[in-house]
């Protein structure tokens, strides 16, 4: 099931909106591949953190 930036997994919720959609968009691309979902969230997740942090981008919201 392709994510949006409205409706996205709960593992993403405390993610800053930015790394979210970066987050979503690679998560999708790896579903269109053929990954698994729960393997897609994982990767997705560890390279939109990587990429906000080579950005310079705060990954997550205040407190989380």
């Amino acid at each position: 099931m392709p994510w949006t930036k409205d409706d996205y997994p709960d593992s993403l919720k405390n993610f800053m909106a930015p790394v979210r959609e970066k987050a979503v968009e690679i998560a999708n691309a790896l579903l269109k591949d053929g990954y698994e979902e729960g393997r897609a969230i994982s990767i997705a997740t560890a390279q939109a953190k990587e990429w906000a942090e080579d950005h310079h981008k705060q990954v997550r919201k205040k407190g989380h």
